[in-house]
């Protein structure tokens, strides 16, 4: 095995399509979620395709979690490589919304990869020459009405990114900030207003595969696909036309869609 591959929410989506990616590499991949089931699925998928995986099982929620994750990755090889894919999403009109789970969508989309990746630096956990990921938004260039907590952690994500590329350089840690657009996965599935166009969302395989050659040539940041840079460009250039285009094509239906849900259910997550 080449290398230590450590991939917060790796049990579905784009997490599993990367512990794929890099188990067919030779990588010694650990995947880190939440939710056993899915993650023992993983295991078994994988291993049709000769990969093993290990499995840390974790609410990134939780700062008791958190840091025993943490003892447990100190254990034994360096990281070469680590990946904070986990997110959740709280969507709907931010006056309506459920508090407690917007804090929690804060705890695991910004809190604990900052801490977690602070805990492994400091305990010399992440190898000289290694790579640190971490998954932002197309929302960091485009906004993300509806979702405006998610957008808040995904862009502070990216500030936090930026910053450490230049604290770590000294010591030849590589940091990479991946900035998706729309991705064919059940998060994707689950919060989008309307999943008719699901066919022209990226396919995780192809995100994963786009993410490993970014690792391999030290890249700082990555907007995987044409229409996602465009779009990109247009949120940096013009953010009024961006910010139209994400109100008429996703606001509107949103909001609609979340008050009737939240009249159906008291689960407003």
């Amino acid at each position: 095995m080449n290398r230590r591959v450590v991939i917060t929410g790796a049990a579905e989506g784009i997490g599993r399509a990367l512990a794929e990616e890099f188990g067919l590499q030779s990588d010694a991949i650990t995947c880190v979620d939440v939710n056993t089931t899915l993650a023992e699925q993983t295991q078994a998928a994988l291993r049709k395709h000769g990969i093993a995986i290990d499995f840390c099982q974790a609410d990134l929620s939780l700062a008791q979690d958190r840091e025993r994750m943490v003892r447990e990755l100190v254990v034994g090889p360096q990281i070469d490589v680590l990946i904070h894919c986990a997110g959740i999403n709280c969507v709907g009109p931010f006056v309506d919304s459920n508090i407690a789970a917007q804090c929690k969508v804060l705890d695991i989309n910004l809190t604990a990869p900052l801490q977690v990746t602070a805990a492994l630096l400091q305990t010399g956990a992440i190898a000289r020459h290694g790579s640190l990921v971490f998954i932002s938004s197309l929302s960091r260039f485009a906004s993300y009405p509806g979702a405006s907590v998610y957008a808040a952690t995904k862009d502070g994500l990216a500030s936090y990114a930026r910053g450490l590329a230049v604290a770590l350089a000294p010591q030849d840690i590589h940091v990479l900030t991946v900035y998706p657009g729309p991705t064919r996965t059940a998060h994707a599935r689950r919060y989008s207003p309307d999943n008719s166009r699901e066919a022209r969302r990226m396919q995780p395989a192809r995100l994963a595969a786009e993410i490993t050659r970014a690792v391999k040539h030290r890249k700082h940041t990555l907007v995987p696909g044409f229409g996602n840079q465009a779009f990109a460009m247009l949120g940096r250039w013009a953010p009024p036309i961006s910010e139209w285009l994400m109100a008429r094509t996703l606001w509107k239906q949103l909001a609609a869609g979340y008050r009737t849900r939240i009249d159906d259910s008291s689960n407003q997550i």
